[in-house]
């Protein structure tokens, strides 16, 4: 299985374990509660909300991923999102570290 398909895996995997934030209201409030770990951004978003999260983020050193699209992340989620926060160590580290064999 590709590492990018094991990736949205895990995505679905901590949404149900309830350690994502979903959506740019929940991600900003995740955000301000300092619990964000990781975020993906779907790759076509509107430039508009990508201003916005770099707001968000402009004194924080969270990493983004912009490698998924918003139809491959609501997939993974099966629910229409393009902005996703996860929240938990341990998923991110999981991520992280499926993304960075597949370098």
């Amino acid at each position: 299985m590709q590492n990018k398909q094991k990736t949205l895996n895990l995505l679905g995997l901590a949404q149900r374990a309830g350690k994502l934030a979903t959506g740019f209201d929940a991600v900003k409030l995740a955000l301000n509660k300092n619990q964000v770990k990781l975020i993906f951004i779907g790759s076509d978003v509107s430039q508009n909300t990508k201003d916005k999260l770099a707001f968000l983020l402009r004194k924080k050193k969270i990493e983004t991923i912009e490698i998924f699209s918003s139809q491959e992340i609501t997939q993974a989620l099966g629910k229409e999102r393009k902005l996703v926060a996860v929240t938990d160590s341990g998923f991110s580290k999981a991520i992280k570290k499926n993304l960075n064999e597949g370098v």
